[in-house]
């Protein structure tokens, strides 16, 4: 059996440009399943101009006719699922492929005031969530309190869930001095949100795993990425899921041997939204310039990115633990201008050098960063559609990357349009482009 998978994943702290990358593959893929995460991902796809942010909904909907499939890893926001929806549709776009998985957890309104009234304890230890309900959602799922999809097919087995999660949440709520919810109100709203998705919830796995073994091609869809992983991330400053590739095998159901292809979004610089470590941040004119030619600005939330050189550090672990097949270079053309550009590919931390990520890695820590240095380029990249045209020391930046990390860079991406795209490998069949 052949298997056509491929898993796209952010090797540094979100933001990398993922969801313009798999609207770009979308079209050859039969199926394309989002694995984990919830409605704290942004995702900015642009067609033509116009200008498509995606919080819930596989970025390949809109650009592709594949069956779409939210997976169990997810967790769902009805209201913002609807209207997520609702908007695509005024813009034209059928949602006819788009399914859910029974398994998947639904965030409900109390997840979302406990997760700012959290954050309002917290004060200045505060962990800089995005305030939508994500974290408290998946502590009951850890903690066997939460509440599926599925559930809302069943009106008893609902109303015995959230009876139970009511009565918790409002003590909690009122330790916190905040209002509490009514458990009426709540399950009305809920099962008519019910009545307007039961005909997309399906058994994923079967079906996942039924379109791979008659060699679907299928693309699996992360959201954040491998410096956010609730595990190898700058914990506690992560999120609340797994958006490594081993994310997908508990996130859809499908078995590691499954997987064929994994790769590997990763900004030709670097960028963080929120609090954490970030070691190569820029406080300067320079991390002004990146932030203000790369347009960073959160697209959930709005707020400014921090930026800074390109860490390969992040990039070896990204490497190793997502065992990336392919790197796809994203937002090359923001560095044209520079004329030196920097490189992290060490760390040195009370006198001891560091090539991989420390997991016990603190920002108070005394940290230096190693640093390589390479000569920056003038010439407008963006309409570059052949990697021999671009100019030399373009190419060495994009050579270096590959020589670090030992794996292809196999697209490299000049803009923001679907067509700034500059092709090495073909993403899918794995064939060198002449």
């Amino acid at each position: 059996m052949k298997n056509n998978t491929f898993v796209i994943v952010g090797t540094q702290w979100g933001d990398e440009g993922k969801g313009k990358i798999i609207d770009v593959l979308s079209p050859k893929a039969d199926y394309i399943v989002r694995f984990q995460g919830g409605n704290n991902a942004g995702h900015t796809v642009v067609v033509n101009d116009e200008k498509f942010i995606l919080h819930l909904l596989p970025s390949g909907i809109i650009n592709s006719d594949g069956k779409c499939i939210i997976g169990a890893g997810v967790v769902v926001d009805i209201e913002v699922l609807l209207d997520e929806m609702e908007k695509l549709e005024k813009r034209g776009k059928n949602m006819d492929n788009l399914f859910i998985d029974e398994r998947t957890h639904i965030i409900m309104p109390y997840h979302i005031e406990i997760d700012k009234a959290k954050e309002e304890a917290m004060g200045e230890n505060k962990i800089g969530t995005t305030q939508r309900g994500i974290g408290p959602c998946y502590i009951d799922k850890i903690a066997r309190n939460g509440i599926r999809i599925g559930d809302l097919l069943d009106s008893e087995r609902f109303r015995d869930k959230l009876e139970w999660n009511v009565k918790e949440k409002n003590d909690m709520l009122t330790r916190y001095g905040k209002p509490v919810f009514d458990f009426d109100e709540l399950y009305d709203r809920f099962i008519k949100l019910g009545e307007k998705i039961k005909h997309r919830i399906i058994d994923g796995v079967v079906e996942i795993n039924e379109a791979i073994e008659d060699e679907k091609t299928v693309l699996f869809e992360g959201a954040q990425a491998l410096m956010l992983d609730i595990d190898y991330g700058t914990y506690p400053y992560v999120t609340s899921s797994s958006p490594t590739a081993g994310g997908v095998t508990v996130g859809t159901g499908v078995s590691p041997k499954k997987i064929n292809r994994i790769l590997g979004v990763m900004k030709a610089y670097t960028t963080r939204v929120g609090e954490g470590p970030f070691p190569t941040e820029l406080n300067d004119e320079t991390g002004e310039k990146l932030r203000t030619v790369g347009h960073e600005y959160g697209a959930t939330t709005g707020r400014p990115r921090r930026c800074g050189w390109l860490d390969l550090v992040i990039g070896r672990y990204a490497a190793l633990i997502d065992g990336l097949t392919d790197i796809v270079l994203t937002k090359l053309d923001v560095l044209t201008g520079f004329e030196k550009i920097k490189v992290a590919v060490g760390y040195e931390i009370n006198g001891k050098i560091y090539n991989s990520y420390p997991g016990n890695f603190r920002k108070s820590e005394n940290l230096k960063i190693i640093y390589e240095e390479l000569d920056g380029w003038k010439e407008d990249i963006t309409q570059i559609k052949n990697y021999d045209d671009l100019p030399e020391n373009c190419k060495k930046y994009v050579e270096y990357i590959e020589k670090k990390l030992k794996c292809n860079v196999s697209m490299i991406s000049v803009g923001p349009e679907r067509s700034q795209n500059i092709y090495r490998y073909d993403l899918i069949d794995k064939v060198k482009i002449k």
